[in-house]
């Protein structure tokens, strides 16, 4: 038997639906002491996900080897979130499985697709900020470019949503209970990381150094997932940090007959990775927060250092061998951090590692909202990282000064640029600190970068106008149309080709097919099927049944004012007020799909959920309306949820305040399912336009300088009175109908819209709304023309694979090449592998 033959019948590397299906049996069997008797659908996920890791491992190793071997120039990606999602499916679309695994799963009396289902999404981010990051590791492993992710093994995640009575209910995310079948701990890489203490100077052959002492140690240890790349030629790493104690407890005290003592470290420890973003409305909370933060940044800097110093390189090519990207502010203290690992640890003085920091370090903002820019107190920083605080005030000083020599006198400009915030307490400005100390400070979408560049940050972008750059996001069309809507997927190929599975600019050769009849009927079919099966899911998880003959319009987003979830159900309200008087033939049944999680501490945005419920509650039991309008809060979304409620929607709610959104993905995993947007002139929705055409979406209201023209100087009272609909409707919200036995209890915003200013602009722009909507529900009448421009949609969307956006990445900000791996190369066997060389750890 020849190797190659060898291999492909291995239960652990062969790629057949035998060699598949022994590796499963291996797994159950051997590792789980499992048999057909025994065995679980637990069991059984398990044991697939093994004999699927399995195979990947090779080429996890080898990828890898190649790196080290060819000194490439790696990406380090540093996210707080990695909203991965499941594993199991999309491990095996891109390792191209498929066939093999539904025919070895078949032949065993398996259901695969009950499989699928059984595994939870990982806990391990909130909203788009965590989606981006998992869609950009997607494409780095499919574009071969060297690259890890680093992040948090957060052991809940933030918080599993329940609806009790209309409001949220958060509980915890227990993601790990029946452990995570990709991981691979890495316990000989654990890494001591240091809190609070003081710092003390010495002298060293007449140079003052500094090293920080007394201070308490935290172990951060590494788990390591696969993340595939498409075709299965690339295998990059996304390694999470957990917290661990020095020890686990103390043995004094347990003796001592104080046991709570006796683990009071090791829980204040392991609080570092227990959640994600815990509630930072208290002290407390918002020290946990910097810890967590610092913990993720100091573990990672230490393996990208012990990597780098491995190949014994000089220290000035350090940027020729690392690319760090900190996508948004979480990861800021990687400024001070690696400048205190090579001056204090080593031996650099300050100009040289300064140099290093700035060439290595890349910025992603990802918020207009100034009050989403992060800043830490000074007297926090000082007691938990007073090194830090240290170095951040080394940098502030010679910072100050290029300020000062280049707009000499401009004392208001200092005041604004500098990283120390003068107010009481003092606060350290962090997006400030990414900006001086990085080489480059991008947007995520066109006019997200000019409005950071004009309202946020200008003084920045006029003395680093270099530096400013956009790069507007993407998502991975492998995930978001390969995986989560097959039967589209499916349509496309079989009239295209596959080629846009990597190229997905090879859709605009659908634009033909846009009025083609029997491709509409085809298409549409596609959407049958998808919003059959939403209605199956919605009916098992919440015993809700939909009407999938209804116009799915969807919004489905983080709960955040300026979001407009409000502005949704407000003109909800309109349209069931104007239902009850019509009995109009020719209205199309419509069903308002939302899905939200609001921020624990957020309490508008928890009460806006309870309307939106509350609503939902009387209108879809008024006899008077019947099926013609239906309202659904769909609990708990999370990216396996999306993958079906995406494919299943005809309408794209985009509707954010102009000059409010950076970017938004959501809108694009929509256009790219055909959806039909309607939207503000916000984030990448502009871009969406210049793409598909006005005509092919529904575009209303102010754009973002109208709307910051009018923030603040209109009157919301005035469209309250002069308008009698949106009257009618805040006078039964207000009124209590929809909380009758409840008081008035959504009071709070009525003081935001009527009292407060509306800030957000919702009564501004629910007028043009209400229009656009009107001409939606006409338009959806006229069925070919409909999909006509659904179809547009789909064939236009190739701008926005997160491929092209890693592309601009690689070209303009890291300076990194794909590195493919010769696989004609003859392999190592297991046992040479297996062979003992003197060589240190560089995984």
């Amino acid at each position: 038997m020849s190797p190659d033959t060898d291999r492909q019948t291995n239960p652990r590397q062969g790629t057949t639906p035998e060699a598949i299906q022994l590796g499963y049996a291996e797994h159950l069997k051997y590792e789980l002491a499992r048999d057909r008797y025994t065995s679980t659908r637990n069991n059984r996920y398990i044991a697939l996900s093994r004999a699927i890791r399995d195979r990947l491992i090779d080429r996890w190793i080898e990828t890898q080897q190649a790196h080290h071997d060819s000194r490439v120039k790696r990406v380090y990606y540093l996210s707080l979130e990695f909203l991965m999602g499941r594993s199991l499916g999309n491990n095996v679309i891109n390792f191209k499985l498929q066939d093999e695994v539904d025919q070895a799963l078949d032949g065993l009396g398996v259901d695969w697709e009950e499989l699928r289902e059984v595994e939870v999404d990982a806990g391990l981010g909130n909203g788009g900020l965590g989606r981006l990051a998992a869609c950009f590791l997607d494409s780095l492993a499919t574009l071969q470019i060297p690259a890890m992710g680093y992040g948090l093994r957060y052991n809940y995640g933030i918080f599993r949503q329940t609806i009790e009575n209309g409001y949220q209910v958060e509980h915890p995310d227990n993601w790990l209970q029946n452990g995570n079948p990709w991981e691979i701990a890495r316990p000989e890489l654990r890494i001591p990381v240091l809190f609070e203490g003081r710092c003390e100077q010495w002298s060293d052959n007449g140079r003052i150094r500094h090293r920080w002492v007394d201070a308490r140690p935290v172990i951060g240890m590494p788990f390591d997932m696969p993340v595939v790349g498409y075709g299965g030629n690339t295998v990059n790493t996304l390694r999470l940090w957990s917290a661990f104690a020095t020890e686990d407890f103390d043995f004094a005290d347990f003796n001592r007959g104080d046991y709570v003592a006796a683990i009071g470290s090791k829980t204040e420890a392991e609080n570092l990775t227990k959640v994600l973003y815990p509630n930072d409305l208290h002290y407390t909370g918002k020290e946990l927060r910097l810890k967590q933060q610092y913990l993720f940044v100091a573990c990672s800097l230490w393996d990208i250092l012990r990597r780098f110093k491995h190949d014994k390189e000089p220290w000035s090519e350090f940027p020729n061998r690392v690319a760090i990207q900190m996508n948004d502010t979480h990861p800021s203290l990687a400024v001070p951090e690696l400048m205190r690992l090579l001056m204090d640890n080593e031996g650099l003085d300050f100009g040289a590692a300064w140099e290093l920091t700035v060439k290595s370090l890349g910025y992603t903002n990802h918020t207009l909202m100034p009050e989403a820019l992060e800043k830490w107190p000074v007297p926090m920083l000082e007691k938990v990282l007073p090194r830090h605080l240290q170095i951040i005030y080394d940098i502030n000083y010679q910072f100050m000064q290029k300020v000062a020599i280049a707009f000499p006198g401009d004392l208001d400009k200092l005041s604004r640029m500098s990283l120390i915030e003068e107010s009481e307490p003092k606060q350290v400005r962090m997006a400030n600190l990414c900006i001086v100390g990085s080489h480059s400070t991008n947007g995520v979408a066109a006019i997200h970068t000019e409005l950071l560049k004009s309202r946020v940050v200008p003084d920045f972008a006029q003395m680093f106008p270099e530096r400013f750059n956009s790069k507007t996001n993407g998502i991975t069309q492998r995930r978001w149309l390969l995986k989560a809507n097959p039967p589209l997927a499916a349509l496309i190929s079989g009239q295209v080709g596959e080629g846009w599975i990597t190229n997905l600019m090879e859709l605009k050769k659908l634009e033909p097919l846009a009025g083609d009849p029997d491709f509409q009927r085809k298409f549409r079919e596609t959407r049958r099927q998808a919003k059959l099966a939403l209605v199956d899911l919605v009916k098992k998880e919440i015993g809700i049944s939909l009407n999938p003959d209804s116009i799915f319009d969807t919004q489905v987003k983080r709960l955040h004012e300026y979001k407009r979830q409000l502005m949704n159900i407000i003109h909800v309200v309109m349209l069931y007020n104007r239902l009850r008087r019509s009995q109009s033939r020719s209205w199309t049944p419509q069903t308002f799909l939302f899905g939200a999680k609001a921020a624990p501490g957020y309490e508008m945005a928890k009460l806006i959920i309870k309307l939106i419920n509350n609503v939902a509650n009387v209108v879809n039991n008024d006899p008077a309306i019947g099926d013609r309008l239906k309202v659904h809060f769909l609990p708990n979304y999370r990216v396996s949820l999306a993958e079906k409620i995406i494919p299943a929607s005809d309408v794209s709610e985009q509707i954010s305040t102009a000059g409010t959104e950076a970017s938004g993905t959501g809108n694009m995993k929509f256009m790219l399912n055909g959806a039909i947007t309607i939207g503000t002139l916000d984030g990448a929705n502009i871009e969406i336009m210049e793409e598909v055409g006005r005509e092919n979406m529904y575009i209303f209201g102010l754009d973002a300088e109208e709307a910051k023209n009018l923030s603040g100087n209109y009157d919301p009272n005035a469209v309250y009175q002069s308008n009698a609909e949106i009257r009618e409707a805040l006078d039964l919200i207000f009124g209590g109908h929809f909380s009758i036995g409840e008081g008035l209890i959504f009071e709070p915003i009525r003081k935001a819209l009527l009292e407060w200013g509306d800030r957000y602009l919702l009564l501004a722009d629910l007028p043009a709304y209400s229009e656009a909507q009107a001409k939606l529900q006409a338009d959806y009448a006229d069925q070919r023309a409909w999909f006509g421009k659904s179809i547009l949609n789909l064939a236009r969307s190739g701008k926005f694979s997160s491929d092209r956006t890693i592309m601009e990445y690689a070209g303009e900000i890291w300076n990194a090449r794909p590195h493919p791996l010769d696989l004609a190369k003859k392999r190592s066997n297991t046992i040479m592998e297996a062979r003992k060389i003197d060589r240190e750890d560089v995984d």
